[in-house]
C-alpha cells in the first residue's frame, strides 16, 4: 500500500513486536495467529489477531492521544449510532520496546469503498448521511474538540503552502490558479453561528467498510470530537457521484455556506495529502487526486 517513510519518527513495527506485546499483556490470546493487515491509513499499523480481533499500533507519536480518546469514547457512542463501530477488547500499554499505548478490538468485516467503483452509490449516500446526522444528534457531555472543527481559516497557511508546493509539481498537472480560485470561495463563506455538534471528523473512505455497497461499519474514530457540522462532509467529494453527492446533501439539509465548508476542508485536506503522500502511500495520494478533480469540475459547474 505505501513504499518509504511517510512520516518523521515512525516506529518500526513488526509480527514478533505484536506478539510479545500480545504474549505479555494478554497471554489469553498469546497463541493466536498475528499477521500484517495491509491498509491505507496513516497513522496506525494493523495486525490480525486469530480470526475475529485485531490490533492497532500508533506508528508516530502523534498518534497515542487518538488510542486514549477511541477507548473513552467509543464504549459511549456505539449504542448512539445506526451501525457497528470499533470495540475495545483490550488496552494496551507501551512495553517490549514500544512506547506508546494501542488497542485491540474485535475485528469488523467489509472492504473499503473506492471512488468510481461504487455499485449502490445512492443507498451508500443515505446510509452516510445517516451515520452523520446520528453523529450530529449526540449531547453527551464533555466532548473534545474535533481535530478539524475549527474555522475554515484556520487551514489557510498551510493549504496555500501546499498549493504552491504542487506548482513545483508539474506532473501531477494540478491547476494551481483554478485551485485558489475554489479555495478563496471557501473563505468566504459564512462561518458556523450554531453550538458544535459531535463529529467523526475523518471520513475518509479508508475508514469506511462496505458490503454489497451498504455501509457496514465506520472505523477509526481518533479525530472525533464536537465543531462545524461541515467537518463531516467530506465523502460528497472524496466517495460519491454526482448524483449520489446530492442525495447526501438533501439528506442532511445543508445550506449553501455549509456546504462551501465543506467542500472547502475537502479540497484543503486533498491539497496538503497530495505532495505529502504521493511518494509513500499511494492509497492517499490516488484520493486526493479524485477531490481535487472533483472539486474543480462541481466548481466549474456550478
Amino acid at each position: 500500500m505505501s513504499t518509504g517513510l511517510m512520516h518523521p519518527g515512525m516506529h518500526p513495527i513488526d509480527d514478533d513486536l505484536v506478539r510479545r506485546l500480545i504474549a505479555a499483556q494478554f497471554p489469553q490470546w498469546a497463541g493466536l495467529a498475528v499477521e500484517r493487515f495491509p491498509s491505507g491509513g496513516t497513522v496506525n499499523a494493523m495486525y490480525r489477531l486469530g480470526d475475529d480481533m485485531v490490533v492497532r499500533l500508533p506508528l508516530v507519536e502523534g498518534g497515542a492521544a487518538d488510542v486514549s480518546m477511541e477507548q473513552e469514547w467509543l464504549p459511549r457512542l456505539a449504542s448512539r449510532l445506526p451501525v457497528p463501530v470499533p470495540e475495545v477488547l483490550g488496552a494496551g500499554v507501551p512495553a517490549e520496546g514500544y512506547p506508546w499505548p494501542w488497542s485491540v478490538y474485535r475485528w469488523l468485516a467489509g472492504e473499503n469503498p473506492e471512488a468510481g467503483a461504487l455499485s449502490e452509490p445512492v443507498l451508500l449516500a443515505e446510509e452516510l448521511a445517516g451515520f452523520v446526522a446520528a453523529m450530529r444528534s449526540i449531547t453527551l457531555p464533555g466532548a473534545p474538540d474535533a481535530y478539524r472543527g475549527g474555522p475554515v481559516a484556520s487551514l489557510d497557511a498551510s493549504t496555500r503552502a501546499a498549493i504552491e508546493e504542487l506548482r513545483g509539481i508539474p506532473e501531477e498537472g494540478v491547476d494551481c490558479d483554478a485551485v485558489t480560485v475554489v479555495w478563496e470561495d471557501a473563505l468566504r463563506a459564512a462561518a458556523w453561528e450554531g453550538p458544535p455538534v459531535w463529529l467523526h471528523a475523518d471520513l475518509m473512505p479508508g475508514n469506511l467498510l462496505v458490503d454489497g455497497g451498504r455501509l457496514t461499519s465506520v472505523i477509526d474514530f481518533g479525530c472525533l470530537g464536537v465543531g462545524d457540522p461541515a467537518c463531516d462532509l467530506f465523502p460528497a467529494w472524496n466517495l460519491l457521484p454526482a448524483g449520489a453527492r446530492e442525495v447526501f446533501r438533501e439528506s442532511l439539509g445543508v445550506d449553501d455556506a455549509t456546504w462551501r465548508r465543506g467542500r472547502g476542508r475537502t479540497f484543503s485536506q486533498a491539497l496538503i495529502a497530495l505532495p505529502y503522500y504521493r511518494r509513500t502511500n499511494q492509497v492517499m495520494a490516488r484520493n486526493a487526486r479524485h477531490v481535487i478533480r472533483t472539486v474543480l469540475h462541481e466548481a466549474e459547474v456550478s
